[in-house]
This record gives structure tokens, sequence and C-alpha cells, in this order.
């Protein structure tokens, strides 16, 4: 029987990541805070040592310094484990000249190292999703149906239909038919395939198990498959066994500025549905060494309060409040994900033409995002814009509604924006 040992993890490390901009202007998509103190990259890499896959490659392409330097900082085995977290970038060789043109052809130009790892299997991640999961009973599944490819799905709430790839399953579990991203409503009628009316269709989470010699065939024989829901799963499923794993747990694609918004602000809840005390199956991050947040003579209600942080006299409710973040004295925050500081502020290195890092003294935020490293002078007033409002500004925007100002963006005192700003 074969077990997680013969398991090789890749983890994509995405594109552009163009509709999480300005989040991704200086770092890739995984490599994103979420949750105050983690970043993306930590949900696949956390559920795979969890689940006792020690072998994990990731790939990454674009504004990945960053990302290198979290992985190379938090991930590392001691000398008597045979696991490894590598980072494999993209790179131009005698073979290709180009990037990546997509996630499979991502894997195609990393074929070598797939081999030399001789692995069995290998479980294609996404490091873009908040969830969490054992993928040992996936594995277990894959093994018992004797499959080629097993994709992990779950039931999908019809408006969510057309931005993931929607599948049809047959009574053996065995996968007929597989549409991606469709947004033509007779192709979706042909995929409703549950009785549930709020969520009638089976959706691909991004989350493929191959046997390795299956993988590289497709990979060589389809030189001109770019994409694994586009392309290589739509083809095998012709010419493979490919099988459907069933998972209805908790699970986000975070691939839009307001997903990101909304699966953090529901981690500020009482029982979030997602868990991050679970001490059995805890997610990893880099250890900061940070003191214990100082709060005073504040009021904070359904607040993700991370690390060394400094609040004094504010009133904040329902938000994320990242590690080292600062709030001066009459600040009001209102449903708001605040990242933090990557460094204290230091008064001999302080720049009299701007306001300090953190929040200054009596801002009312409300409905934004406000990214690490970010100064806001006093009397700074963000309130929210209807939802589907697109405003570009020099120095914030507005995406689908919601206020982001960038990592180091500035904001003057007095600054106003809003509907009536």
């Amino acid at each position: 029987m074969p077990t997680m040992n013969d398991i090789l993890a890749v983890i994509l490390g995405g594109g552009r990541g163009s509709r999480l901009f300005p989040l991704t202007k200086l770092r890739s998509k995984p490599a994103v805070p979420i949750a105050g103190k983690y970043r993306l990259i930590d949900i696949p890499i956390s559920n795979c040592i969890n689940s006792g896959i020690y072998r994990i490659d990731v790939l990454t392409q674009f504004n990945s310094h960053s990302l290198h330097r979290h992985i190379n900082q938090t991930y590392n085995f001691d000398k008597f484990h045979t696991g490894f977290v590598e980072i494999l970038a993209a790179e131009q060789t005698l073979e290709s000249a180009d990037w990546y043109q997509g996630t499979a052809d991502a894997l195609r130009k990393q074929i070598f190292q797939i081999r030399s790892s001789r692995a069995k299997y290998v479980l294609i991640l996404a490091g873009d999703h908040l969830y969490r999961m054992d993928y040992g009973p996936m594995a277990e599944f894959h093994w018992r149906h004797n499959a080629d490819i097993t994709v992990a799905v779950q039931p999908v709430l019809q408006e969510e239909a057309s931005r993931l790839g929607i599948l049809k399953r047959g009574q053996d579990d065995r996968i007929s038919d597989f549409a991606e991203k469709p947004k033509d409503p007779v192709v979706l009628s042909k995929f409703a395939s549950r009785p549930d009316k709020k969520r009638p269709f089976l959706g691909s989470m991004g989350i493929y198990l191959f046997n390795t010699q299956v993988l590289i065939e497709l990979l060589l024989d389809n030189p001109r498959f770019d994409d694994f829901g586009g392309d290589i799963i739509p083809h095998a499923i012709h010419h493979c066994a490919v099988y459907g794993f069933d998972f209805d747990g908790y699970w986000r694609d975070i691939g839009t500025i307001r997903s990101f918004y909304e699966a953090n602000l529901e981690l500020s809840c009482q029982n979030p549905p997602l868990n991050f005390f679970d001490s059995e199956r805890p997610v990893f991050t880099h250890s900061r060494f940070l003191p214990g947040s100082i709060v005073e003579d504040s009021i904070l209600k359904d607040v993700l309060l991370a690390d060394g942080c400094q609040i004094q006299q504010a009133e904040i409710t329902h938000s994320v409040i990242g590690v080292r973040s600062i709030i001066a004295a009459g600040t009001k925050i209102k449903d708001s994900i605040l990242m933090g500081a990557d460094y204290y502020r230091v008064d001999a290195d302080a720049d009299p033409a701007k306001p300090p890092i953190g929040i200054g003294p009596r801002c009312h935020i409300e409905c934004a995002i406000i990214d690490k490293n970010a100064r806001l002078g006093a009397d700074v007033v963000i309130r929210p814009f209807p939802s589907g409002t697109e405003i570009a500004n020099e120095n914030w925007v507005v995406q689908d509604g919601i206020v982001v100002i960038p990592k180091n963006g500035v904001l003057p005192s007095g600054t106003k924006i809003g509907p009536s700003a």
C-alpha cells in the first residue's frame, strides 16, 4: 500500500495577481498577509505538514522576493529529516526561453525536478486558497479507486460557478464532464447535478492528485496545454481514470479584493468558519518573537488582534489588526483589515514630512484594507463606497467598494476618502 511519503506536493505561486491589486503590487499572491500574522502560502504548506507530506516544491515567478524570504525563514527541517520546502523559480533554459505560461506549463518546465524526486504521486495545490484539509483521505480515495487523477470537489454556490471549474460525476465517483469557468447559462444548466438550489453545482477546488507518470505523459504529449483547469483536466477525463473526491469543509478562493476582505473579516467573529486555534493541526508561520499587544483604555468587539500591537484609547469593531499595528487615541475602526508593519518606527529616523507608521489620532476608518507600513496622519476619514465602485488614485484605490491603502502608502492629516468626500 502506498504511503504519504510517496507524494510530492507542488504549490503554484501564481502570476501577477491583478485581481488582488494593489496588495500584489510589491508581492506575489501567496505572500499576501492574512489573519493578522500569517501569509496565504502558510495554508497549503501547513496542510501538507499536518498531512504527513514533507516534500514540498513551491513554483514562483512574479514579485517573489518576499515569498522566498518568508519560506526560507520559516520552513527549515532538521538535518535528520528527509523533508524539504524548496522554491522552484521560473527560469530561462536551453530548452525554453519563456516564463511560465500557465499552471500546467509551470510543471512542464519543472519536469526534471519532478522526476528527480522519484515520487510516485504529485499533489498539485494553489497558493492562494484558505482552508484546512487533511490530504490523507484524498490519497486513500485515489489508491482505492486505482485512479490516474483525483480532483478535490465541493458543492458550489450558483453565483460562484462562473469563477470555478464545474464538473459532472457518475455514481462511481468518476468525472464524466468538466468546464472551466463556464459563463454561458445553457452550459451551466447542463452541469447542475445537485438537488440543493443554493449549491446546485460540483466545483473543482484546484487540488489535483496525479500518478506521476500520468502527469508527465499528459504534459509532454500535449505541449500546447498550458493550464490544468482549462486544458489538462478536460482532456484527461476522456483518456484517463479521473475521479472526484468530496470535500465539504470550509474553503475560500482568495482571488479578489472582495473575497480576501470577506474571508479575513469572517475570522474576527465568534466561532469563525476556519479555526486557527486547532492545536492538533496548527497553521505554521514565521516566528517573529514579538511582545504581547498593549491595549489601553479601548473598546474592542469582534476583533482578531495579532502580536506586538500598541492601541491607545481606540474603538475597534469587527476588524483584523495585524502585527505591530500602532493605533493612536481617539481613532475608530470598523469592518476593516490592518496588516500592521514590518518594523517599529524609530524616532531618530522619522521623516518630518510624513506621518509616523501606523494610524494617527482621531481617525475614522470603515470598510478598508490598510496594507503594511502605511502611514495615516491625524483626522483621516475613510468611509465605504457602494459595492462595485472602482477608483484608482495616486495614494489609494477602491476595488468593489473597498478602500485599499497600498503597502508603504501615506495619507496626510485631514485626508477624507468616501462617496461624499
